[in-house]
């Protein structure tokens, strides 16, 4: 498969994000050593509970949420990736039905492993970040170009899909996301210190800063815009996956497709 993939429009190409996640490892080491980022007590909690094959997910994904790794945001981030979405565990079941069918279920599954096999936030993120960048494109399919294009082992995504242990972690996820309260409605759901966003979440980096509270203010958020919660428009629709749309269930189980 051609290898420069996920370098395309539609959002930051990747060698720009590996840029960016590059320098943003070594500022944060760096700014350990002097401690002067933020404690994980002043840290502020952004969940984001997304299903892969979602447009509109990977359009945040790509286009939204990378911006953490703009002016040091992630410094005060405690960031948690959900990849389960509006997924139904069947009854007395561990198969899993999705909105968008097996494929999804698969790359669910896929990306529940990168997080778990590449638990750095630069690695997992540019995994995802990549095959997000291929659904964003309609060219899904492809996401195991993102191996090659990444430098990244296979084996262990394998590994972890093969011996059912990506199904263990994607029941997890499933637990995760059923019990949040209040219930999501919609994917993407972006959650900060708990409270959702519901159709604001694209201007998520406000609610970060304003729910910021340390003396390590980035440089994201000294704009004195980012001190006010803006009013949320009427009639401002905001594309979602909502969890009342038929689920495709021919086959959709996270056991079914092999990698």
């Amino acid at each position: 498969m051609n290898g420069s993939s996920c370098n395309r429009g539609g959002g930051v190409p990747l060698s720009l994000l590996l840029l960016n996640l590059f320098l943003f490892s070594s500022s944060l080491a760096h700014s350990r050593v002097f401690s002067s980022s933020a404690s994980d007590s002043d840290k502020v909690s952004l969940g984001l509970y997304y299903e892969s094959l979602c447009p509109y997910s990977a359009n945040f994904i790509i286009n939204y949420l990378v911006k953490i790794f703009e002016d040091d945001l992630l410094s005060i981030i405690d960031l948690n990736l959900v990849p389960y979405g509006n997924a139904k565990l069947r009854s007395n079941s561990t198969i899993i039905d999705c909105q968008h069918g097996p494929a999804e279920c698969l790359l669910n599954t896929i990306e529940a492993c990168a997080i778990n096999v590449w638990p750095d936030l630069t690695d997992h993120f540019s995994f995802m970040y990549c095959v997000e960048t291929l659904v964003y494109e309609h060219k899904y399919p492809q996401w195991e170009s993102c191996f090659e294009e990444l430098g990244f082992d296979p084996k262990p995504i394998s590994d972890c899909y093969a011996s059912g242990y990506g199904l263990e972690l994607e029941l997890q996820y499933a637990n995760e996301t059923n019990s949040l309260e209040p219930p999501h409605q919609y994917v993407p759901w972006v959650v900060v210190n708990g409270e959702p966003l519901y159709e604001d979440y694209e201007d998520f980096v406000t609610y970060v800063c304003k729910a910021y509270k340390g003396s390590a203010v980035p440089n994201a958020c000294s704009d004195s815009l980012r001190n006010t919660i803006p009013k949320i428009k009427l009639n401002n629709i905001h594309p979602v996956c909502p969890t009342e749309t038929k689920i495709l269930t021919s086959s959709a189980r996270t056991s079914s497709a092999a990698v």
